[in-house]
């Protein structure tokens, strides 16, 4: 196991409510083997949390920035830091 495990702590603006965001996200972050939550937030925007190698976790902070088809992201903010040993990945309400 590789001890270069990081977290990635997003927040991102633009139009990605109501278009597959979360659920994109949540089907990408299983491909890279990424763990953490995604959800939305009451201001529009949405917010997640990636846990897993720096590699996988920085593909899915650049992916944000595409996001789903149907999604235009204006912004993404990250801020990183300790991995908090997450299990699985899943859309919170």
């Amino acid at each position: 196991m590789s001890s270069n495990r990081t977290r990635a702590h997003v927040l991102v603006s633009g139009t990605v409510q109501g278009v597959y965001y979360r659920a994109t996200t949540r089907d990408t972050a299983r491909e890279h083997g990424v763990s953490g939550w995604v959800k939305n937030l009451d201001d529009g925007r949405v917010e997640a949390v990636f846990e897993g190698s720096e590699e996988d976790v920085e593909a899915m902070v650049g992916w944000c920035h595409e996001g789903s088809s149907a999604a235009q992201v204006e912004d993404v903010e990250v801020e990183y830091g300790e991995p908090e040993g997450i299990e699985g990945f899943e859309i919170r309400r």
